[in-house]
């Protein structure tokens, strides 16, 4: 298992890029939670076996219709042990 921090900048809000990103890591087997925040980019910590991950990042650099990624930036993390996949509605700093 693997750990990993996302944040994704581009035209990322407003698009439903939280409610895709869940439905990938529900298809991907990812653990986690998906939140925007108030830089506009879109952050996600996201937790799985090593191949299923690197699909999802796959994901992230292409995000939904009508997304325009710039920037995905990846860092691998500790393990939290999330047990599902949620969306975060608060926008934090």
């Amino acid at each position: 298992m693997k750990h990993y921090n996302i944040s994704i900048t581009g035209r990322v809000q407003k698009i439903g890029f939280r409610f895709s990103a869940m439905q990938a890591a529900y298809r991907f087997g990812i653990h986690g939670f998906v939140r925007n925040m108030i830089d506009e980019t879109v952050y996600i910590e996201a937790e799985g076996e090593e191949e299923h991950i690197n699909s999802f990042i796959q994901w992230c650099n292409r995000g939904p219709m009508g997304a325009r990624v710039e920037n995905v930036e990846v860092s691998e993390g500790d393990l939290k042990n999330f047990s599902g996949f949620d969306i975060i509605s608060s926008r934090a700093g």
